[in-house]
C-alpha cells in the first residue's frame, strides 16, 4: 500500500504541478494557480500519515516505509525549487517572459551552485533521516528495525557522495572552452546583497 501511496503522490505532484502552471499561464487564473500549487505539501502529509498509520496498525518496518522517507525528504528540500525552476520556464514559453537565467557552467560560480544544492540535499537527508529515526523510536523493540537504519545510513551516503561531487568542483573547477568567457554568474540584485 506504501509503494502505491508514493507512486500516487509522485504523479499526483506533477498533476497539481501542470494544473497550477496551466491555470497560471493559459488561463490567467492566478488564485486558482496558487491554491493548487499550495495543495503540494498536502501530498507529503497524507503519505506521511498513511506511513505512520500503517506503522501503528502492526505493520514491519521495511523498505517501503524508508522508502517513503526519503521520499518527503527529497520534495522537502527539491519541491519547491522544481516548482520556481517550472514556472520560469513555464512563464517563458506561455506567459511571454525573458528566458529564465540557467545555472552558471564554468568556474567559481558553477563551483557554489553545486554547493547550494548539496545543502538541498543535506536537507533532504536530515529531514528523511529524522522522520527514520522517528520510526525507530515509534516501533521501539517490538519490531525489526533494521531496513529503517539501512534507509538512514541511504540517506547519509547520498549526502556526503553529493557533498564530494560539489567539494570537486571548488577543487578542480569546470574551464569554459577555448574562446568562450567565462561565466560570472547572475548578477546580484540590492536585496540579495543585503
Amino acid at each position: 500500500m506504501i509503494v502505491a501511496l508514493i507512486i500516487a503522490c509522485e504523479v499526483g505532484f506533477w498533476v497539481l504541478l501542470a494544473l497550477g502552471l496551466a491555470a497560471r499561464y493559459l488561463l490567467k487564473w492566478r488564485r486558482t494557480s496558487v491554491v493548487l500549487l499550495l495543495c503540494e505539501p498536502v501530498l507529503e502529509l497524507v503519505l506521511f500519515a498513511a506511513t505512520a498509520i500503517d506503522l501503528k496498525n502492526g505493520a514491519e518496518p521495511g523498505w517501503e516505509h524508508g522508502l517513503a522517507a526519503l521520499y518527503i525528504g527529497y520534495t522537502v528540500a527539491y519541491g519547491h525549487y522544481t516548482i520556481r525552476w517550472l514556472d520560469g520556464h513555464a512563464a517563458h514559453r506561455l506567459g511571454g517572459a525573458p528566458k529564465p537565467v540557467g545555472a552558471p557552467r564554468y568556474g567559481l560560480p558553477r563551483a557554489r551552485h553545486e554547493a547550494r544544492l548539496w545543502l538541498r540535499t543535506l536537507l533532504a537527508a536530515a529531514v528523511a533521516c529524522g522522520l527514520l529515526q522517528g520510526a525507530v523510536w515509534y516501533v521501539g523493540d517490538d519490531g525489526d528495525i533494521s531496513s529503517l537504519r539501512a534507509f538512514q545510513w541511504a540517506a547519509l551516503r547520498a549526502a556526503g557522495i553529493h557533498g564530494l561531487v560539489a567539494l570537486a568542483y571548488f577543487i578542480w573547477p569546470k574551464k569554459a572552452p577555448a574562446g568562450a568567457a567565462e561565466e560570472s554568474g547572475p548578477a546580484l540584485t540590492k536585496e540579495e546583497i543585503r
